[in-house]
């Protein structure tokens, strides 16, 4: 699958044959957008022209498994006045276009994003006596950069990855990831666009469950208050046994208030979700929204899927009072260039309602739902509750068994099409529900017990018959098969 040797690119015409970069000496084998990468890991590491690199045999473009072409692995000494301790340093190559022919990535201009716009780096704190990088993280960023690419949802800053195992497949506490700028690496204007860097950081699950409840920048900036859980560059040790909330207890204190005063600015997740029509006959085929069982699911439509991929893609919000992207955003190579913000929460733009007349949009008022969730998926419910209706905000659920959405919206917010006066709706496979503040207020109390998961026992069902809503918690399996 993946190879590792020295050198600094690719074995004709790489950085370590002496070139600088403004030299025109390099050969055309060497690509000009993996010229730009290696001129800043140059910058960083002048003295290491030849860094340990982790190549994919066969290259994706040529049908091989893993997307990044290369990952190289430096050593960083840290710094010792800023109390960082040496680490190893992981930069990938890849997601960005480093070609600029379309063998991987379409060549849209210099001006925008190269590739999806960003690669990939890591930080490993330095055993005593290791002399060489694990190999494991190159691995980990692949697994990461097949998601990229088989979904084309982008990564932003204080976004983060829920991955359930620990990250070197040890039994270390360190099983999930947040995403943020890498301290050292700047930006860099390649011939094919512009790349950026996003660091990986290592997190505990209870690290990763207060970034859901209240947002990756926060606790990011907490873990770079504690040495041992990342400090200033936010470098990550395998081997942490305790979180920073035990570390120190008053950090929970700033993670309440935060949740109290902003709320979650994680806007939707990718889970293990579902929903019936319980206001029609399932023999409805037409109208019906139940799984449908031995048959073809009708399918989101175009712009749909492209709204509630932004949703998803934007892990992070700028204001207090987010907009969604509009459905007919402009992308480029995965990545949506967003107009400015709004005070007021939106699911679609001015623009948007403008060039789709609203009389041909169909949307069909549903009397009563059945809501499915897996565990996981159904834990969150609190988080879309208390973090985002009632600051205002919304919340998609988008399946990743199957092409359907569930996307919860709170009184006010522009552009839903579910209204007070039909609080289901539906736009083919894509429902809506809205919830006013004192439903939500009693929906928070049936569902306290979610917070308690290790006493939770499948499966669980909560109804509220006068709001003609039910919500199942449900095994997993029960998603896993099609014929659920």
């Amino acid at each position: 699958m993946e190879g590792v040797r020295p050198g600094g690119g690719p074995p004709a015409g790489g950085p370590g044959s002496g070139s600088g970069s403004g030299s025109g000496s390099f050969p055309s084998l060497f690509p000009p957008g993996l010229h730009g990468i290696y001129g800043e890991c140059r910058r960083l590491y002048p003295d290491q022209p030849n860094p340990l690199q982790v190549t994919a045999i066969l290259k994706y473009w040529l049908g091989g498994p893993d997307p990044l072409d290369y990952v190289s692995m430096y050593r960083n000494l840290g710094n010792p006045a800023l109390n960082v301790p040496e680490h190893w340093h992981y930069v990938s190559f890849g997601l960005s276009d480093l070609y600029g022919d379309n063998r991987v990535h379409e060549f849209t201009g210099t001006d925008g994003p190269s590739g999806f716009g960003f690669e990939l780096t890591f930080r490993l704190k330095r055993e005593t006596g290791e002399s060489a990088p694990p190999t494991w993280p190159a691995e980990l960023m692949q697994g990461l950069a097949r998601y990229v690419f088989q979904s084309e949802n982008t990564f932003c800053s204080g976004d983060h990855v829920s991955w359930h195992s620990p990250l070197d497949n040890s039994e270390s506490r360190i099983q999930h990831m947040l995403l943020t700028e890498d301290p050292q690496m700047q930006p860099v204007q390649t011939p094919f666009g512009v790349v950026t860097f996003l660091q990986i950081v290592g997190v505990c699950t209870e690290e990763l469950h207060a970034a859901q409840q209240w947002n990756g920048q926060g606790i990011l900036e907490l873990l770079r208050t504690v040495p041992v859980a990342g400090g200033p560059w936010l470098i990550t040790d395998m081997r942490r046994g305790e979180t920073i909330f035990e570390i120190d207890p008053h950090l929970q204190e700033r993670v309440d208030k935060g949740i109290e005063t902003d709320g979650s600015n994680l806007s939707g997740v990718s889970a293990k979700c579902a929903w019936d029509d319980l206001s029609r006959p399932p023999e409805d085929d037409e109208d019906s929204r139940s799984i449908c069982i031995g048959t073809q699911p009708r399918r989101l439509s175009g712009k749909d899927t492209e709204q509630i991929r932004e949703t998803l893609r934007r892990g992070l919000e700028i204001n207090s009072k987010p907009v969604l992207p509009p459905i007919n955003a402009q992308r480029q190579n995965g990545l949506t260039h967003d107009r400015a913000p709004s005070r007021k929460d939106s699911l679609e733009s001015e623009s948007s309602a403008a060039i789709i007349p609203h009389e041909l949009i169909r949307t069909r008022q549903l009397e009563s739902v059945h809501l499915k969730f897996n565990q996981e998926s159904g834990a969150l419910i609190p988080l879309c509750l208390r973090g985002r209706l009632l600051h205002g905000r919304h919340f998609t659920y988008k399946s990743i068994t199957g092409d359907t959405a569930i996307t919860f919206v709170s009184t006010g917010v522009e552009g839903a099409f579910a209204t007070e006066e039909h609080p289901y709706a539906a736009h083919g496979p894509w429902l809506q529900i809205l919830l006013t503040e004192e439903f939500v207020e009693r929906m928070l109390e049936d569902l306290e017990d979610l917070n308690s998961p290790e006493e939770f026992k499948l499966p669980k069902e909560y109804s509220w018959p006068e709001k003609k809503l039910k919500v199942s918690i449900l095994p997993d399996a029960v998603f896993d098969n099609p014929l659920h």
